[in-house]
């Protein structure tokens, strides 16, 4: 069973950094591949980065450059890494799993969802 918890959102002035970390206390999520969502209030689920069980990479326009998604296989987790953060990106962030086809994570519909943190970029 795949039980996805993120952590690391918080309050951060724009032009600040924060990493967010998706990890799993039991599944190993070197087999899956792991989405990065997010929702701002009154707005509907964008994706934001993707990484697949291969290591290939995804970003979405809006984050290109600035967001870098990575795995730690060591400690089951998988980081995003947010720079030079924009007031446009505070929302609650997300990541989930895809294990049906994880060599894959665009266009594909992803099976397991963590509760999701906060991210407000504000000054």
């Amino acid at each position: 069973q795949v039980q996805l918890v993120e952590s690391g959102g918080g309050l951060v002035q724009p032009g600040g950094s924060l990493r967010l970390s998706c990890a799993d206390s039991g599944f190993a999520l070197d087999h899956v591949a792991i989405g990065w969502f997010r929702q701002a209030p009154g707005k509907g689920r964008e994706g934001v980065s993707c990484i697949t069980s291969e290591g290939s990479t995804h970003y979405a326009a809006s984050v290109k450059g600035r967001f870098s998604i990575s795995r730690d296989n060591a400690k089951n987790a998988v980081y995003l890494q947010m720079n030079s953060l924009k007031p446009e990106d505070t929302a609650v962030y997300s990541c989930a799993a895809n294990t049906v086809a994880p060599q894959f994570c665009v266009g594909i519909r992803y099976d397991y969802w963590g509760q999701g943190t906060q991210v407000t970029v504000s000054s």
